[in-house]
């Protein structure tokens, strides 16, 4: 089965797909308009720099899964920087470890441009992203609910 990981810069018509991902499956009911969504898939897909970079997995040359690194995404905690974002896997795709490959890329991706440490905020994947190397560090209220504030070191301050 072949695989390959483009961004939506290398590949700006998957911008549009991966906004309706993330739409779907994280602001339909925060009120937050499908709009906004595109208009912020739109700045990932033309953007030069690192930041906002979103990543998509292809497999047989359909896509099936994405994540972004973002410089901010937790509007609770503003002073903490970069994220990982958006880490979402079509339903029927789920399970083969796509999660892991989209999340490994963009840790890899800010290794690569020095970043020391990722962030990221989960209700519901604690565990998922323990199993990969993340660390728990506080629970954080976030639209009405729990998430778990978590954080990443890279590789290669660890082994450095």
């Amino acid at each position: 089965m072949s695989e390959s990981l483009v961004t939506t810069a290398d590949r700006p018509d998957l911008a549009a797909l991966t906004a309706r991902w993330r739409w779907e499956a994280f602001f339909r009911d925060s009120g937050r308009p499908l709009d906004d969504i595109l208009a912020d898939a739109q700045t990932t897909a033309s953007a030069a720099r690192l930041m906002p970079r979103t990543f998509v997995l292809l497999v047989e040359g359909e896509p099936v899964g994405t994540a972004s690194l973002v410089a901010h995404d937790l509007a609770e905690r503003p002073d903490l920087t970069p994220w990982l974002a958006g880490v979402f896997v079509v339903p029927h795709a789920r399970g083969q470890g796509y999660a892991a490959r989209l999340v490994a890329a963009v840790e890899r991706a800010a290794a690569a441009a020095g970043i020391p440490m990722l962030w990221l905020y989960t209700s519901k994947a604690e565990r998922i992203y323990a199993r990969m190397g993340w660390e728990t560090l506080e629970t954080v209220q976030h639209n009405g609910r729990p998430c778990a504030l978590m954080r990443r070191i890279a590789e290669s301050v660890i082994t450095g």
